[in-house]
């Protein structure tokens, strides 16, 4: 098969797709694209689908259909900023303040735009595939509708995500205001999740693994379709009874007549959970049993000649190196396509860092809690708290006085050559640390000209790995089944031992000696509907995920669909990083409260969002939560448009999600 492979996922493609409203689930066609006389090759096809890589809105070029990595800022390895694992400085996120997090007017998750695209062109291309009328080669044929399959039930997932119910749109809609208003009618969550796998069931009956990763193989989709299937079974399981699914307790989906007489297609919520889980795991298995991980050698290079091949490969420029890497985007500097995450690897990491409570929750090279260690060195120092460590926090946090740049010749300007003191005073994101603990994550040892000037870097952009299919397995069958199976052993072990390549560090001697009531102080995760989890194999289970897949944007969906976040109803929680008030204050001589840090008064630790008392996260006392916050509200505006009357909210077929106004401006009830 011919490999087309979208190298760089530019914007400057074949076709220029127009910008569509947001609020309309029909569109006017797009005149500059004759589709009765398009899609009539598989070159046409491919140009097609290389627009749906791209920004989706073309005029945004952080607006990426997949998190990869910016222009001017951390990339991926940022998204898990403002979560118990990262933090940054000032006013902090909306979703912890209760009084800024309220219903838009306009706008928000309500949006069919990029649905649209994709099913314009399953209007025109399925077709003429069924009738077999598609010149060129069929694998390509094949592999342009695979991805097109994908794309959709990628785009889905966000929905599914931020929304939960949502119109199960496949077509393109005449321009009929009845039409649309039945049109807009919200599917239960369930059947939304079933519409996602069976587009990702399409997508790998079509999509190859011969393809360049840089592309969606048959591999990506099965790992996703594993992502997809654990969220929903663990969002049901943890979430039943409740409001936040169908037929629970105050849905608002009941509401509506045309959802009288719904039931869950497996017949009842535990039956469709148990399902989900199943699909997950068997999605998940075949990516594992197929792709080894990456090796550890278990060093931070400081010399060359000195390697790691896992420290490497989140900052590598060509990641078809790297087996585990099941898609990637790749960048080029001739073509402009750039971003600065190296650079920012040499400072401050653009102002996020690490947590304390991420930090302490690591284990011990041999497996126990820190807190049941007698090799645990304390937290006075940054090189304390990676001693004796799991590895994976002695490569990926930073200590003063290491190496970030070692190569011959003149030191480019933009690089840091040894490690700094964390300058937690500096107000320029640019240079300034939030927390005191910054990671290493995507930094390159042996390439010179990421460092020459600002915004030249060319390393790829991982979006799928191939290891958190075995965490998905492990998690999805231990859910289903409260046992360990052969592989999900198999799997815990492989990455413990890629974790800890110079020690045995077995998960029995972990889940042996952990002690819930410390871990609850360091780990949302502890947590399941506001109580401490009482099955300790389950916790580490979370655990290991968090450890592993450290600053890769998958921290919020976790603590969503475990339900983990309900202890912050009405019990504030302080983001503390480093301890600035024990010995490392000498770090700063002229230190006192009032130089842009927390004062020694309200902790030994420094407060990243609580430098400044009048902050919106000071003044509440630390991050809170509402259970509405689970669910993005859906804008005003849409209740409106699709109404009788244009002004009658209840007249109109979309109901609002669990305890948010239908008028803009306000913030939730519960």
């Amino acid at each position: 098969m011919k490999n087309i492979n979208i190298r760089y996922w530019t914007a400057a493609a074949i076709l220029t797709l127009t910008s569509v409203a947001c609020v309309k689930l029909d569109q006017t066609p797009l005149s500059s694209l004759p589709a009765e006389n398009y899609f009539n090759s598989d070159a046409q096809l491919q140009s097609y689908v290389n627009n749906l890589y791209t920004p989706r809105t073309g005029s945004n070029s952080n607006d990426q259909t997949f998190d990869v990595h910016g222009t001017y800022n951390y990339g991926t390895f940022a998204i898990d900023n403002n979560t118990d694992n990262m933090a940054s400085k000032g006013n902090g996120d909306d979703r912890w303040i209760l009084a800024n997090n309220k219903v838009g007017q306009t706008g928000g998750d309500w949006s069919f735009s990029y649905i649209y695209k994709v099913n314009y062109f399953f209007r025109y291309a399925l077709p003429k595939y069924e009738a077999g009328t598609i010149s060129g080669s069929e694998a390509n044929v094949k592999q342009a509708i695979g991805e097109a399959y994908f794309l959709r039930a990628y785009e889905y997932f966000k929905r599914l995500q931020n929304v939960g119910d949502y119109p199960i749109i496949t077509d393109l809609l005449q321009d009929d205001m009845d039409v649309l208003i039945e049109q807009s009618k919200r599917r239960p969550r369930t059947d939304v999740a079933r519409f996602i796998l069976s587009d990702l069931d399409n997508a790998i009956e079509l999509l190859g693994d011969g393809v360049a990763t840089t592309r969606i193989t048959k591999k990506a989709a099965l790992l996703f379709k594993s992502r997809v299937a654990l969220f929903e079974g663990t969002w049901l399981k943890y979430f039943q009874g409740t409001a936040f699914v169908p037929n629970g307790d105050g849905w608002p989906g009941a509401t509506k007549d045309y959802n009288a007489g719904w039931q869950y297609e497996a017949g009842d919520i535990v039956a469709e959970y148990n399902w989900f889980l199943g699909e997950a795991m068997t999605a998940a298995q075949e990516v594992a049993d197929n792709t080894p991980l990456t090796a550890n050698t278990g060093i931070v290079p400081q010399a060359a000649g000195q390697t790691n091949p896992y420290l490497e490969m989140f900052g590598a420029v060509d990641l078809n190196a790297y087996p585990e890497v099941l898609f990637w985007r790749q960048y080029d500097l001739g073509l402009g396509i750039t971003h600065n995450v190296p650079q920012y690897t040499h400072s401050g990491c653009q102002g996020i860092g690490l947590t304390r409570g991420y930090v302490d929750n690591f284990l011990m090279a041999d497996g126990t809690p820190a807190y049941a260690s007698s090799d645990y060195a304390g937290d006075d120092y940054i090189d304390s708290v990676v001693v004796k460590r799991d590895n994976r926090l002695q490569i990926f946090l930073k200590v003063p006085g290491q190496l970030n740049y070692f190569l011959p010749g003149a030191t480019p300007a933009r690089a840091t050559p040894t490690e700094p003191y964390p300058d937690i005073t500096e107000g320029n994101a640019e240079r300034g640390y939030s927390t005191g603990y910054t990671l290493r994550k995507g930094i390159n040892f042996t390439d010179r000209e990421h460092y020459i000037k600002n915004n030249e870097a060319t390393t790829g952009s991982i979006v799928f790995r191939a290891v958190e299919a075995y965490l998905n397995y492990m998690e999805a069958v231990y859910e289903r089944d409260g046992v360990l199976d052969g592989k999900a052993a198999g799997y815990w072990t492989d990455i413990r031992n890629r974790a800890n390549p110079d020690s045995s560090s077995s998960y029995a001697t972990t889940i042996a000696a952990t002690n819930i009531a410390q871990e609850i102080n360091n780990d949302w995760a502890a947590f399941s509907a506001g109580a401490p989890l009482a099955d300790l194999t389950l916790y580490n289970i979370r655990r290991e995920r968090r450890m592993e897949l450290m600053a890769e944007g998958l921290r919020m969906m976790d603590m969503k669909r475990w339900r983990a976040l309900d202890q912050l109803v009405g019990n504030p929680y302080h983001i503390e990083g480093f301890k600035l008030w024990g010995p490392m204050k000498n770090w700063y001589a002229s230190l006192k409260p009032g130089d842009n840090v927390s004062p020694s008064s309200a902790s030994a630790y420094l407060r990243p969002y609580e430098a400044n008392p009048n902050s919106a996260i000071a003044q509440q006392g630390g991050y809170l939560w509402r259970m509405a916050h689970y669910l993005s509200p859906i804008a005003a505006e849409h209740f409106l448009v699709s109404s009788s009357d244009g002004s009658t909210v209840s007249t109109s077929p979309i109901y609002q999600n669990p305890y948010w106004s239908t008028r803009a401006n306000e913030t939730a009830t519960k």
